[in-house]
Order: structure tokens, then sequence, then C-alpha cells
């Protein structure tokens, strides 16, 4: 299979397209039977993937299946959930403990991995270990939105193979040229996106989309530019797709991909519009290296005050951000590293409780 391949198929059977279309590519061709395969997902938080936010068991299911039918007993399967989520739960929550036991395939927490330092340009980045160690890594995000960069995919899928500390670190960095870097210091044999039914709202889930598609593909810096077509954005507005092209990590040449789509019958919808509702509900937030968690704390909690008709009742402004640390400023900070404004909702990352008593109160 060639870099500027990219194979999509559409169906509502995850598990029995995602191995089609790996018999389709002859990917045992590429492999080794004694290799170390690892598989990453997208498990950022514990919820079952019904929801949006998480990789579907069943596509990894139908990986698992077609690589120990062609002999390859070492399998594996990694991630590291965001700060603030637990990602043992969400191995159970997402149904991936049942799935390791039926296929005796174990699951590596990464937030419990020791990391090295990978220089990638000039920024020195720490990687968790397990993903560099395996010969062939198969990279599994969900197609979906995201609350600070509008779309995760393949190369945001990456910061789950890093330490907590380092995904703090990676928010201060403004979150674009690190991502753009990582997939650098990390490569990847195959990328298969979840195009089930990913959350165009939020990245945390809860307002899934029916796209019923898989993708697939070698190049992250090609299936995202694919998949920011699809959602209806240019590759500019990814910003860190740019960014990892620039690295060489690969291509955004959609005019020179070759690009097979399977059961073209079973295609359902041909565009998607993410939601402008995270815009509505943070216009009166200002962020500056917001951590993923917190902000999405922030974000659930305005959801349940504009359902309550309470929104637009919030007068004063809400900060939130590691660039606000030790600053003293008029309005109310969410999280620790906003501790010197007016009023702070403590935490790190705060609840969305925590935070709506605080906004309630304004």
């Amino acid at each position: 299979m060639e870099k500027n391949e990219i194979h999509v198929i559409y169906g509502s059977d995850s598990r029995k397209m995602t191995y089609e279309m790996l018999k389709k590519i002859q990917l045992i061709k590429e492999l080794n039977v004694d290799m170390q395969i690892g598989i990453k997902p997208n498990l950022v938080v514990a919820k079952p993937a019904k929801e949006g936010a998480t990789t579907s068991p069943s596509i990894v299911e139908g990986v698992i299946q077609y690589l120990q039918n062609h002999g390859c007993k070492n399998i594996s399967i990694m991630e590291g959930s965001w700060v603030g989520d637990n990602t043992r739960r969400a191995f159970k929550v997402c149904g991936y403990e049942d799935l390791a036991r039926k296929y005796n395939v174990p699951l590596y927490d990464l937030k419990e991995d020791s990391s090295v330092v990978r220089k990638v340009g000039d920024l020195e980045l720490h990687v968790c270990q397990k993903p560099l160690q395996v010969d062939f890594l198969i990279n599994i995000p969900v197609l979906k939105a995201h609350c600070q960069t509008l779309m995760t995919c393949a190369l945001k899928n990456l910061k789950g193979c890093i330490p907590d500390k380092e995904k703090r670190r990676f928010h201060a960095l403004g979150l674009t040229k690190p991502i753009g870097y990582l997939a650098k210091a990390i490569p990847m044999g195959l990328i298969i996106v979840d195009g089930m039914a990913g959350d165009l709202t939020f990245e945390e889930g809860g307002n899934p989309v029916q796209m019923d598609r898989i993708i697939l593909g070698k190049d992250p810096v090609l299936m995202d530019t694919y998949a920011a077509a699809l959602l209806g954005y240019s590759k500019e507005e990814i910003e860190y797709i740019g960014v990892a092209e620039s690295m060489d990590v690969g291509s955004s040449n959609l005019d020179k991909a070759k690009i097979q789509e399977y059961d073209v019958g079973l295609k359902k919808n041909s565009e998607f519009k993410p939601s402008n509702k995270v815009r509505y509900l943070t216009k009166k937030v200002i962020a500056k290296s917001a951590c993923s968690a917190c902000y999405g704390s922030l974000v659930h909690a305005l959801q349940r005050l504009n359902d309550r008709d309470m929104l637009e009742g919030i007068k004063q402004p809400i900060y939130i951000g590691q660039d606000f640390q030790g600053q003293e400023l008029q309005g109310i900070g969410i999280g620790r590293c906003t501790n010197k404004c007016t009023q702070n909702v403590v935490g790190c990352p705060p609840t969305a409780a925590e935070i709506i008593k605080i906004l309630e109160s304004n």
C-alpha cells in the first residue's frame, strides 16, 4: 500500500468493514508474524463509542481478528486518557477489558508508562516508551470535533502517547506546534479512522453524528486533510496539519491522493457540518493555554446553564488556562492556574458541578 492511498468503506458493521479493508489492502504482506504490533485507539474519556468520543471496540476487534488469523500473536492495545480521567476505567467502560480477555491481548495504560525524550526540530518531546517499542503501530482515532483545534483525528490522537505532564505542556505551547511535531517522534504503520458516529460538537461526546464509514491510510497528514475536508474545513483551518507537513511527516495534497471507496451503495451522507455550539457557549470565555480536561468541564457547565436559560446572566469574564498563573484578574477563574482571579473554581481540573456553583452565583 502506497502512502498517498486513502481507502474508505461504508456500512454499519464496523468489525466486518475493518476486516474487509485489511484484506483488500493485504496488510499481512507488510508484516512479519513475529512483529510486536501496537494498537492505539482514542479512549480520551470513559464513555462508550456510541456517544461519539471513543474508538469503537468493534473496529479494534476487526484488526485483532485479521492479525491473529494471519499468525500475528504479539499484539497489544495502548492508550493514555486525558488529564483528569482514568485509562483503566476507560478500558472497562469502553469495552476493551472484555475485548482483551476474549483475544488474550494485553492492555497498557500509558499513564503508568515511563517516557523518553525525542528531539524534534527545536522541541524536546517526552514520549511514552511502549509506542516506540513496537515494530508496527496502528493508530485508530475517532473523527470528531474539538473545542480548541476544531477537529481531532490521526495527528492529535497521538497525544495519548505522552505523559500527563507533557499533555499539560502541549497546551502551554499552544497545541498546534507540538501536535504537528509529535508524529515525527512516533512512527505509525497504519491509520484506521473510526468515522462511524463521531461527535461533531465536542470531543467528549454526547452528540454523535452518524457517518457510517471507516477510513484507512498511511499518511497522517493526508488523512487529516481528507477528514477536515469531510467536515468542511480547509487544511489551513486545522493548523497542526501544516506544521506536520513542514516537518516532512506527510503530504496534504489531496489532488495527488489515490482514493478508493468500497460499498458506496451504503453511503448515506456525504457532507457533515460541525456544530458551532461550543463557540456560542464560550463567547464570554478568555482562554490561554487551557488544558482540554479543564476546558471540557467548563463547556459542560456552560451547557447546563444554557439549558436553564442562565447563560446570558453571566456578566463577568471567565478566565481559563495556564497563561493566567499568578495574574490578579477581575472575573471568574476556572482551575488552579487562575487562582488569583477575584473568584476561582478550585481544581485541576475542576468538575462541571463545581463550576456551575460559582457561575450560578453571578
